[in-house]
């Protein structure tokens, strides 16, 4: 196998086998930006008289070619290279003589790789803000078109009090807007350059890294060299985190779905096409979409687990288990990314059930209600409570907040729930211009 460190001696296809894993499929993800780094490295080499201008020229064009090829999917990891910096200055090489030879001056395989993941990552988590953005303004527009419709709240899986589906799906937008702080922060630690860190102890070349922070789009440096290399890990795992974030969301999201499309509830449903049925039993209607999501999520929230367990002793410097935080992070990335298009997908064909509350199971969902309005009426808070409940256990409680209404009947504004957040008052303009703050990131930090 060709490697850049080769000294003329050759590992065993056992000992390459077990090394190099699943990397060389995985690092076809990063050629796009091994390109983009080693493009800005070049242009600072010329700066600082490691280059010619003509052979910076000569370099850039061939770079161009290369990235060309990468984006129409010609761009392909030969057998016998060992990843995908090889094989970018084998082409090189190959198609330019001595002058591709020169493009690693300064730089080493750690902070090339570096680079290589923060680009990516920095890419991957724009995406997932669009997605999570796109998932949290469908979920608003459901919060206000089901405003009005009620639903059962539950503690401890019992009946409890009334909530809406107003308040459901404005729970999860909002949750998904602190989801966002996370992402944001997860950017932040990503957007830092790591290059001419060199392998973790820097160069006698006198690179200037401040350009190089530039040109990439960085909005900072790693400023210390073994700092830069510190950050081999910290970076994945802090991503990682922010995903958990967002799947603890959808997690809890997808077990309320499974557990209302329930025949036992029925308070949602969708159709047939999103749903599956039962090889032996012909009503059957499983929610396996949302089983499915509830899996992966659990898969997702494990990854910063994974990252932290492979990272943790391991002194500074680098080591070779860094090359598994690929395996670990970038499947998640793509599950992540699944899961937030199918739930938004789903979302677009749910259907509410407008007529709960007549069920005689929730009988007792006003208790709370009735003991509030006694006490507004003058009755010591204590005193209603212990009323309503010798009521209740009796038989002969009724809610008598809503005259000539049955509970099927009623809307939030018949409760008047006024207080912030609550049945009456979703404050949807205030939970997405939190929002819009969270994820107010891009444009602070985006060059």
């Amino acid at each position: 196998m060709s490697t850049l460190w080769s000294k003329g001696t050759q590992a065993t296809d056992l000992v390459d086998d077990f090394t190099v894993g699943n990397d060389r499929v995985l690092d076809l993800r990063l050629a796009k930006y091994d390109v983009i780094g080693s493009k800005a490295h070049i242009k600072m080499l010329e700066s600082i008289g490691l280059l010619e201008a003509d052979e910076l020229e000569t370099l850039t064009k061939a770079l161009d070619q290369i990235l060309n090829e990468i984006e129409a999917g010609e761009f392909i990891l030969e057998d016998d290279v060992e990843d995908i910096h090889s094989q970018v200055e084998l082409l090189l090489t190959r198609r330019l003589g001595d002058i591709g030879k020169k493009i690693h001056s300064g730089r080493s395989r750690n902070d090339q790789v570096l680079v290589d993941v923060k680009l990516f990552l920095k890419d991957e988590v724009l995406k997932l803000r669009e997605e999570v953005m796109t998932l949290f303004e469908t979920l608003q527009k459901l919060s206000e078109k089901h405003k009005d419709t009620l639903l059962p709240g539950y503690t401890h899986s019992q009946v409890a009090m009334p909530s809406s589906f107003g308040l459901w799906f404005g729970a999860y937008a909002e949750a998904l807007a602190d989801d966002m702080y996370m992402l944001r922060g997860a950017y932040n630690v990503t957007d830092q350059n790591p290059l001419g860190s060199a392998a973790g102890y820097g160069s006698s070349f006198p690179l200037d890294r401040q350009m190089t922070t530039d040109l990439l789009g960085f909005a900072s440096l790693d400023y210390n060299v073994v700092a830069a290399q510190l950050s081999r890990g910290k970076t994945e795992r802090a991503v990682a985190s922010a995903m958990g974030a967002i799947s603890l969301t959808l997690n809890k999201f997808a077990a309320d779905c499974c557990m209302y499309m329930s025949p036992n509830y029925g308070f949602i449903k969708f159709p047939d096409q999103l749903t599956t049925g039962s090889s032996i039993m012909p009503h059957k209607k499983n929610p396996d979409v949302w089983e499915i999501m509830r899996g992966n999520c659990n898969r997702i929230m494990s990854a910063e687990t994974q990252i932290s367990m492979l990272c943790s002793n391991m002194p500074h410097g680098y080591h070779r288990e860094f090359q598994l935080l690929k395996d670990i992070l970038f499947p998640t990335l793509e599950l992540m990314h699944k899961c937030l298009q199918m739930a938004d997908y789903m979302l677009q064909h749910i259907s509410v059930n407008e007529n709960i509350l007549d069920a005689p199971i929730y009988e007792y969902l006003f208790t709370v209600e009735e003991v509030n309005r006694r006490t507004l009426a003058g009755m010591p808070f204590r005193d209603a409570y212990k009323t309503v409940g010798i009521e209740v256990n009796e038989g002969k409680f009724h809610y008598q907040g809503a005259e000539g209404k049955t509970n099927g009947q009623l809307t939030p504004a018949d409760l008047k729930h006024t207080s912030m957040g609550s049945l009456g008052n979703l404050c949807t303009e205030q939970i997405s211009a939190k929002m819009e703050a969270a994820a107010r990131f891009q444009s602070e930090y985006v060059k």
